[in-house]
């Protein structure tokens, strides 16, 4: 069959099929929500010479074929999509859809896949074939381009897809996406960023529903290693790579865990820095505009987080903290990481301030009163101070414009 792609410059272009999912159900705001997607996926897949077009429901891209590689990446981790195919674009009659749902028949008996069934959504109803007859042409097609396929409506080993648009669009290779809203459409919130398992984890599924991503991490040098701060940089690009780039804001907090060290009691020691940290990073927050606070925080995970401990913590700051694992267990929080790409990281054996100063028995159910008065009599307004007006930033994955 000879190669009837669009080209562009003599050389062949390729065409993905992208479903917005979540987006449909947002009525009046659907307008906004999938500008932002259309800006974010720009942004990303403009390495890659891509041409995005938008018709009811759907988006298209299209890249040379040489860049395929690229924008399968790209759209592998895009917050945002249900599901993207890779898609042949033929003229809208039946003999060029039929051709086209043969191929895809060809294609799957090659990859071993046997039992298929074909699903067709016509919007264009002068089309000749309705979307039951398409189905029962096209299965006769692919039956008798690649003999050996089953047509299996109940179990199907794959899927050949039809759309008749403006345009016919069929895919046998259909992809889920990572779903959620597209980064930006809940505005930015600021990370708490460990090199631990947890944080990026919180941080991605803040980010799965719309939010844009900035972290602080709070290092304790010399106590805490140039390569655990490394560490922490690598998670903050990992994220960034899904959220659009990160801005990630290095604390030097040395001199405020000393100073905890030297006046509280020894039980007190985390919650104690965990509030000096919230305070620290509200502070921040405030200053580049970010909404929240969000930490990867589960609920009775660790001594810290007991419900009476996690009072404690956030009781010296006003903005609301997100914790999007609070009631996931470490098993689901691992998966997740895994699924993201954070994990090998992530157990990289570079502590981070937070373990290197825990006390061997901590307080497991502080009362806030006694927390706020054992922090008032710490005295860190100034060293905060000092700390966060020698902060660094660093951005992390995808740069920000």
């Amino acid at each position: 069959m000879p190669d009837r792609r669009p080209r562009q410059n003599g050389q062949p272009l390729i065409t993905y099929l992208l479903k917005p999912g979540e987006l449909t159900l947002k009525g009046g705001n659907r307008e906004s929500f999938e500008g932002i997607l259309r800006r974010n996926l720009m942004r990303l897949l403009a390495p890659a010479g891509a041409r995005l077009e938008m018709t009811a429901g759907r988006f298209f891209v299209q890249c040379p074929a040489e860049n395929g590689a690229l924008v399968e990446e790209t759209l592998g981790r895009f917050i945002g999509i249900a599901g993207w195919a890779k898609t042949r674009v033929c003229e809208k009659t039946p003999a060029a859809v039929l051709a086209a749902i043969a191929e895809e028949g060809k294609k799957f008996l090659e990859a071993g896949i046997r039992r298929f069934k074909i699903e067709a959504r016509r919007t264009d109803k002068s089309f000749p074939l309705d979307s039951y007859g398409i189905r029962c042409a096209g299965g006769n097609a692919a039956l008798e381009a690649a003999p050996g396929l089953v047509v299996d409506v109940k179990n199907p080993q794959g899927i050949i897809s039809v759309e008749i648009r403006e345009k016919a669009y069929i895919y046998g290779d259909s992809r889920r996406g990572l779903q959620g809203l597209p980064v930006g459409t809940a505005g930015r919130g600021l990370l708490l960023l460990s090199g631990g398992i947890d944080s990026p984890v919180a941080g991605f599924m803040t980010a799965s529903r719309g939010m844009g991503i900035d972290a602080v991490y709070f290092h304790a040098w010399p106590y805490t290693s140039a390569e655990a701060r490394q560490k922490v940089v690598r998670l903050a690009e990992i994220i960034g790579r899904y959220t659009l780039g990160v801005r990630l804001y290095v604390v030097i907090f040395t001199k405020v865990q000393q100073r905890i060290r030297e006046r509280a009691p020894l039980p007190w020691a985390t919650v104690l820095l965990r509030m000096a940290m919230m305070e620290a990073a509200e502070k921040i927050a405030l200053r580049i505009r970010a909404k929240c606070l969000i930490t990867g925080e589960s609920l009775s995970q660790v001594a810290s987080q007991t419900i009476e401990n996690i009072s404690c913590t956030q009781s010296r700051i006003k903005l609301p903290v997100l914790r999007p694992l609070i009631g996931m267990d470490k098993e689901s929080i691992i998966r997740k990481s895994e699924a993201i790409g954070a994990y090998e990281t992530s157990i990289l054996p570079y502590e981070d301030c937070c373990v290197l100063f825990s006390p061997p028995h901590p307080v497991l159910r502080g009362n806030p009163d006694e927390a706020a008065r054992l922090y008032d009599a710490l005295d860190l307004e100034t060293l905060m101070t000092e700390a966060l007006a020698e902060a660094a930033m660093e951005k992390c994955g995808f740069s920000p414009a």
